[in-house]
């Protein structure tokens, strides 16, 4: 029978690994929803805010994990 240390029952991973994957998939999926709300927009709705068509395709063809 063996006997379990509070060294042995440690997460080694690091602290906070589960923090920081929630937050990672969080960023991941506020830049795919941002991504596809840009896509929606307006000629005049790009014009005001200084973003061309070609901006906004070459940003919504982006993988949700590239920044």
């Amino acid at each position: 029978m063996s006997t379990y240390t509070h060294e042995s029952m440690i997460n080694h991973h690091g602290p906070g690994i589960l923090s920081r994957l929630a937050e990672t998939l969080h960023v991941w999926r506020q830049r795919y929803q941002s991504r596809r709300e840009l896509a929606k927009w307006s000629e005049r709705e790009l014009h005001d805010i200084g973003v061309s068509w070609s901006d906004v395709a070459y940003e919504a063809e982006k993988p949700f994990w590239r920044a």
